[in-house]
């Protein structure tokens, strides 16, 4: 296994790298099982829904941050199969995705699109004023809506159908990936490549990881553990303070951004952005 070099700030260096030397990384590992063909179009985001076993995948179909209306949602079998290339069109800029009571909440840069899954038609557009770059998304048990602001170093609460700026520090340089636990909100920082928790209810961001550069989506993976996609090209299976990279794709050109794991087909989706294309691995253990 190669040596990961890690960053660390000042005040924690010391402990957190005498910790990762003395602790046991655990073993994982990921085998490719499928691909699809390079007909999707910037696909930035994944996310699975079990309800009807397909992969929805957010596809930019151009810049990032033009609204130019070409971005589109796709959805994909679980064997990697395109089953409606452009299921949901009319977008500009989709990004991240969640899923609640049959409804596809989607970030499309200062608004957020809310598509029924079961007519395949917009619901509603909820712009977000002040927003530049939304980014990923994340939907508690109760249905709040949290969204990152990479721009503007935000994230924001949509609940009971009101939008408001839940978090809002400093600290953060470039926040991307987000997923709510029972208890806290998980944040990756893409800018400063340290990995958040952040309690609902005093909001304090405690760093409990470092040395992931380019963060882009976070994911659960049982046992307490994470998996973090890296925009560049990298994968990350995180458990406390352990970092370990699992998938490196930079030589092939191929990024890794806003990836999904399922955990009961312990498969990890991973969508390529410039390479067009879906990837998926199997993870062992």
């Amino acid at each position: 296994m190669k040596k990961i070099l890690y960053s660390f700030p000042i005040v924690i260096a010391l402990v957190s790298f005498t910790i990762l030397q003395n602790k046991k990384l655990t073993p994982v590992s990921l085998t490719k099982k499928w691909q699809t063909d390079t007909i999707l179009k910037v696909p930035e985001s994944v996310i699975y829904n079990p309800s009807d076993k397909l992969i929805y995948v957010a596809n930019i179909n151009g810049k990032a941050d033009e609204k130019d209306g070409n971005g589109f949602i796709s959805r994909l079998t679980l064997d990697g199969k395109v089953e409606n290339l452009q299921w949901v069109k009319g977008l500009n800029g989709p990004k991240g995705m969640g899923i609640f009571k049959g409804k596809l909440y989607v970030t499309d840069i200062s608004s957020i699109v809310v598509i029924d899954i079961a007519t395949a038609k917009v619901e509603k557009t909820i712009e977000v004023k002040g927003a530049t770059f939304l980014n990923d998304i994340t939907i508690d048990k109760d249905g709040n809506v949290y969204i990152s602001d990479s721009s503007d170093k935000k994230i924001y609460l949509l609940k009971n159908g009101v939008v408001a700026v839940w978090l809002e520090n400093t600290i953060l340089q470039k926040p991307n990936g987000v997923l709510a636990q029972d208890k806290t909100l998980r944040i990756i920082d893409m800018g400063s490549g340290i990995f958040y928790e952040a309690s609902y209810t005093d909001k304090k961001l405690v760093p409990t990881a470092n040395g992931i550069p380019a963060g882009d989506g976070v994911m659960a993976a049982g046992n307490g553990a994470y998996i973090i996609s890296c925009w560049p090209g990298e994968v990350y299976y995180v458990q406390g303070e352990e970092v370990q990279k699992i998938l490196d794709t930079k030589a092939e050109k191929l990024n890794a951004a806003d990836a999904w794991y399922i955990e009961s087909e312990k498969l990890l989706i991973v969508p390529t952005f410039f390479g067009n294309s879906v990837y998926a691995y199997t993870l062992a253990k």
